[in-house]
């Protein structure tokens, strides 16, 4: 079903009016407080954009946006973990790490609405492509329950490297500024490479959660909603469980599993067709229950990234 002009024009109101908003609140150090209600915001309007989409194309629309919401939201803590992983390897001061946040929350958005669009394309022209969508999700969710998390290493990223291969980067930051000069010659801030290494792993977390989505639905409208309200709370989101992480060590476990069955789901779309409200109730589920087993039976948490900046 195609949405009405009327949710394509609210949609774009409200990330215009939200992206404004977090610009103007989230500045310089942020607050546990600040950081706890921004969240209530972000995820209230997020769960909240289900009453237009469910008034404007159905019910059963309604639960694919409220199921896609929620499946990248929660897939969005692994973007937190490695901006806090990034974060600590370069050093970022406190006040400065809002602005590459919001950064960081743009570039997520441009580089989802690209997958998004291109992913659409080729689903509607080569229908054989929703197997290759299907066993990539099944091999990322078998990747995400192997692999440690901890050994993230931003010194290993290829555009950080041609970045200190072609230009100075200064020792210290100068504020805001991305540019300075060292001795007269023209060089670098380390928010440079900062940025450099957000947008980078932007496209990565682009190309592995936009197959996940849809395959909950083919509905562009739906799959563009879900992902922008799931990227814009990711500020407030930082903020409050940065420090956290470490605790929601069986989380991992339930994404890892949710992608393996939504793959599942979509490798044996034409053979059975899942109703809306089961995919909605087992993420919801699975979800829930591997946060709730993580601070019921807390593990030991990974090793933090180190605490001198590398550049």
């Amino acid at each position: 079903m195609n949405a009405p002009l009327w949710i394509w024009l609210l949609l774009c109101a409200v990330l215009v009016v939200a992206i404004v908003v977090d610009l103007v609140t989230l500045r310089g150090e942020v607050r546990l407080r600040a950081a706890v209600f921004w969240n209530v915001v972000w995820l209230t309007l997020g769960l909240a954009f289900t009453i237009p989409v469910w008034t404007a194309q159905g019910g059963t629309t309604g639960q694919e946006y409220l199921t896609g919401y929620l499946l990248e939201r929660s897939l969005s803590l692994d973007n937190v973990f490695v901006f806090a992983v990034i974060f600590g390897y370069f050093v970022v001061p406190p006040e400065l790490q809002p602005r590459a946040l919001l950064w960081g929350v743009l570039g997520a958005l441009v580089f989802r609405a690209i997958f998004i669009f291109a992913g659409a394309g080729l689903l509607a022209t080569l229908h054989w492509m929703i197997y290759v969508f299907g066993a990539f999700l099944i091999a990322t969710g078998i990747r995400l329950a192997l692999v440690d998390e901890s050994d993230v290493d931003p010194g290993r990223n290829i555009f950080l490297r041609g970045l200190k291969r072609f230009f100075t980067i200064s020792d210290d930051y100068r504020g805001h500024a991305l540019t300075t000069r060292i001795n007269g010659r023209f060089a670098v801030t380390p928010m440079v490479a900062v940025l450099l290494v957000i947008a980078s792993t932007d496209v990565v977390f682009a190309i592995d959660s936009i197959p996940a989505v849809f395959g909950v639905t083919d509905d562009l409208f739906v799959v563009l909603a879900a992902n922008a309200f799931s990227v814009m709370g990711l500020r407030a989101l930082y903020f409050l469980l940065a420090d956290l992480l470490g605790r929601f060590e069986y989380l991992k476990w339930g994404l890892a599993l949710v992608l393996v069955l939504v793959g599942v789901k979509m490798v044996l779309s034409d053979v059975w067709h899942v109703p809306a409200w089961l995919t909605l109730v087992t993420v919801a589920v699975v979800i829930t229950a591997s946060a709730l087993v993580s601070l019921l039976r807390p593990t030991d948490p990974p090793g933090g990234a180190g605490a001198q900046a590398r550049v």
